[in-house]
């Protein structure tokens, strides 16, 4: 223990200062000139008005005293006794005297144990005005006042609103978590110290040394100290914006705050009480971990303490008591004990509640306690999960002999009066999850009899489909159980193909079928269906099984169900690859090949998927599966393919195009949409043959042609030789041979003006050459044009456009 440094503080003749006035009388050697200024800053004191003049003791007595206490932030601790001595030595009102005291370390702890609080009236305050400057430090332990325990319960007994104690407490807790205030009025600062005894006894002791307060303030409303004591007659000077920070209690009005929210360990520190919880706070050392802040926190571990000292807990304790335990793991083997208090005392607990009693009997060394416990759960359990309670919990392992001996007769039991099929498959998960070991016959019969009640059932809902899933990933009885039942219905009747599409047969996998054939097509087939991505695969492992290399009708259909039944063209490739090319394959497949070469063709992904198959099947011996017409469409893609791929000239390319095929099949056709413009704008163009066969491409082909002629000749910064020879080409067009339509006419003039506008003279003058032989006029006009580049380009659009006569535009008007 420390001792406490002094200071006087006071209106005097002699002191620190030198002169007369408010000064420290005298101070400890030790003091700092820091600790000077903060008791300097809370010594303040003005006395209401009508006890201002007071100067006999019997009127100075009537006057209040402030006893002020701050922890400091850092360590260290200041307290002061503040007492209104009336006139000063040049006899003048409103002198006071403050005696200070000041402490490194911790208040209660240098104190001898006392509470800042229990300071209140203290032998130890003087008001006495000393002889010199320095004053020696008080030693501990201080003297006590007359608070204690036992006087302030017999306080609120007589206090008419006592029952006030509850939101004053609560609202402390709320100022110590919020750093905000809370005001008490009455009619005496003895009073005030009595209800501010009671909030610090009733506050954990580390919240309670962290409590600042002063018994009385004048102007309240420029205090931030949590409990701040006022009588009647002063100013609080309260604000609207203070309401938030400032809780009032007026016990000499009768008026209080209307709501106080009020938890839970309030309530319980109330039934205590100030005269028994000094003992509850010894207990409630052995359950802290030293980290508790709110009331939160601190409201376990005094449950668990007020339990193991016969107090009596609310639903709300206990629950607080229960969820702490598990993170409880500081108290050792304390948590048995804890969880044997509540279990004694409070019978009524759920599951939930008894297995964290179990689990901390068991952390905590006492075996008894926790197998008591577990029999208790598994009984409890195992029945609301057979009946379906909800959120019952699910089965937890019994390794315990004994007690899995209990659970597997009580299983049994409960078997026997199952009434649904949902029941039985949950006491069959049950068993698993806890794992039992009932007869062995006696599990493979009950697993088969569910089976069969499963089997094919159609008002299954999701509740029982998941369990019964986790059933058959668990239980290997019932998924040999369910395997022979759905062998039993095939042999029974006939045309149940569609049984492993169905529940719960779908759950069964190819390891549970074993060497059964029969089961394992069908299973296929099912998996097909739900898989379609797995389907060419499972085509193949139908025909290992049956020893055949080749797919009839009925497989085929039974595997792809569609309306209109055809292959995708990868999976066409697959099958193609697959099948020995070397042997006949059945007519269906011929079929099913045709159906999917002819099928339309979306985008270019299909298109690229439908030339790998018709690759595939331009193989030797896989030719010979198709049709003729088949063959010829697969031969007519692959050749127009080649063409686009070989070509070297692009008239001549769009020349292999026109053939009658093209419009007959969706292979060539998709060539000719996706591929044809840009593979001829990669090819030179020959103008002679552009300019007088343009005409022939067809109106879809020429107004794709001139449009990306258009667009190319619009974009290109430089114009290549192969966009060179399409330009001149398509300028060159000849009119008075080739009948464009005017909508094609107008491509074939924008271009030309766009060249006029936009090109450089040299390149214009290159056009001037290409076209002289021609047409010859057009050519002068882009050479007068790259001669004359600055002139104004709207007279030579006069001059190239070409204007229609009744009978079609003349050639030299080109």
């Amino acid at each position: 223990m420390r001792n406490f440094q002094q200071l006087y503080y006071t209106s005097c003749e002699h002191g620190l200062s030198g002169s007369s006035g408010f000064q420290f009388n005298a101070v400890s050697e030790q003091v700092s000139a820091e600790t000077r200024h903060r008791v300097e800053g809370l010594a303040g004191y003005e006395p209401p008005r009508s006890l201002a003049e007071s100067d006999t003791p019997e009127l100075l007595a009537h006057c209040p005293v402030n006893l002020c206490h701050t922890p400091g932030r850092q360590g260290g601790a200041t307290t002061l006794c503040v007492r209104y001595v009336g006139r000063d030595s040049a006899r003048r009102f409103g002198n006071y005297f403050a005696h200070a005291l000041y402490t490194e370390g911790e208040f209660t702890a240098d104190s001898g144990g006392l509470l800042a609080i229990e300071l209140w009236d203290s032998p130890a305050w003087t008001a006495r005005v000393a002889g010199t400057t320095g004053i020696p430090e008080l030693p501990a332990p201080l003297p006590r006042g007359p608070l204690s325990p036992r006087s302030v319960r017999a306080f609120l007994r007589a206090h008419p609103h006592a029952e006030q104690l509850p939101a004053l407490l609560a609202a402390v807790f709320a100022a110590l978590a919020e750093d905000g205030s809370v005001v008490v009025i009455d009619d005496t600062t003895d009073r005030i110290a009595h209800w501010f005894a009671a909030v610090s006894y009733l506050l954990p002791p580390p919240l309670a040394h962290r409590l600042s307060f002063a018994t009385y303030l004048f102007r309240p409303a420029r205090s931030r100290l949590h409990l701040i004591g006022t009588v009647p007659g002063t100013h609080p000077d309260f604000g609207p914006d203070d309401e938030e920070s400032y809780t009032v209690f007026d016990f000499s009005a009768g008026r209080f705050p209307e709501v106080v929210p009020t938890h839970h360990l309030v309530r319980l520190l109330i039934r205590i009480g100030v005269g028994s919880i000094r003992s509850v706070w010894s207990w409630t050392a052995e359950y802290t971990h030293g980290q508790e802040r709110t009331s939160g926190d601190w409201h376990a571990p005094v449950a668990a303490a007020a339990a193991a000292g016969g107090t009596e807990l609310t639903d709300a304790d206990v629950g607080a008591v229960i969820d702490w335990l598990p993170g409880a793991g500081h108290l050792g083997p304390r948590r048995a004990t804890v969880a044997a208090d509540i279990h004694h005392k409070h019978r009524d607990l759920d599951d939930d509640a008894l297995a964290v009693l179990s689990t901390a009997a068991e952390a905590g060394g006492d075996a008894a306690l926790h197998q008591e416990l577990e029999g208790k759960l598994h009984q409890s359990r195992i029945r609301a999960y057979a009946t379906g309670v909800e959120n019952a919990p699910g089965p937890v392992p019994i390794t315990r002999p004994a007690e899995r001996e209990r659970a597997t007769a009580l299983w049994q039991r409960l078997l026997g009066e199952a009434a649904t099929s949902r029941q039985r498959v949950r006491l069959l998960l049950w068993a698993v999850g806890a794992r039992l070991t009932p007869p062995p016959e006696l599990l493979a019969a009950q697993c088969l009899e569910l089976a069969r009640a499963l089997l094919g059932s159609s008002a299954a809902g999701p509740g029982l489909r998941e369990e019964v899933t986790r059933l058959v990933e668990t239980l290997p009885e019932f998924r040999a159980g369910l395997a022979r039942s759905v062998e039993e219905a095939l042999d029974e009747r006939g045309g149940q193909g569609q049984l492993f599409a169905q529940f719960p047969a779908e759950l069964l996998g190819e390891l549970d079928l074993g060497e059964r054939p029969l089961l394992l097509e069908h299973y296929w087939r099912a998996q097909a269906e739900r898989n379609p991505a797995r389907t060419v695969d499972l085509l193949f492992r139908i025909l290992r099984v049956r020893g055949l290399t080749s797919p009839d009708a009925d497989l085929l259909r039974g595997l792809w169900r569609q309306p209109s039944p055809a292959w995708r063209y990868e999976e066409a490739t697959e099958i193609a690859r697959r099948l020995p090319p070397d042997q006949p394959v059945d007519k269906a497949v011929g079929e099913w090949f045709d159906r999917t070469v002819k099928q339309e063709i979306g985008d270019e992904e299909d298109l690229r998927a439908c030339l790998v198959l018709c690759d595939a099947l331009s193989a030797p011996g896989r030719y010979a599966w198709l049709r003729v017409v088949t063959q010829e469409c697969v031969r007519i893609t692959l050749q127009l393919d080649a063409a686009l791929r070989e070509a070297t000239e692009a008239t001549a390319l769009a020349r292999a195009f026109r053939i009658p095929q093209i419009e007959a099949w969706a292979a060539p056709r998709a060539l000719k949409r996706h591929r044809l413009v840009s593979a001829m704008l990669r090819l030179p163009a020959d103008p002679a043959r552009l300019r007088t066969e343009i005409g022939e491409f067809g109106f879809s082909l020429t107004d794709g042609y001139l449009r990306t002629v258009r667009q190319a000749a619009g974009t290109s910064n430089r114009v290549d030789e192969v966009l060179f020879s399409h330009v001149t080409g398509v300028i060159a067009v000849n009119t008075e041979r080739v009948a464009l339509p005017q909508a094609h006419l107008e491509l074939v003039q924008a271009l030309r003006l766009h060249i006029a506008d936009h090109w450089r003279s040299e390149d214009l003058d290159r056009l001037s050459r290409a076209l002289r032989p021609y047409d010859t006029r057009l050519a002068d006009v882009y050479q007068e044009i790259a001669v004359k580049r600055l002139g104004r380009v709207k007279k030579w659009s006069r001059k190239i456009t070409p204007r229609r006569s009744p009978d079609g535009p003349r050639p030299e008007e080109g």
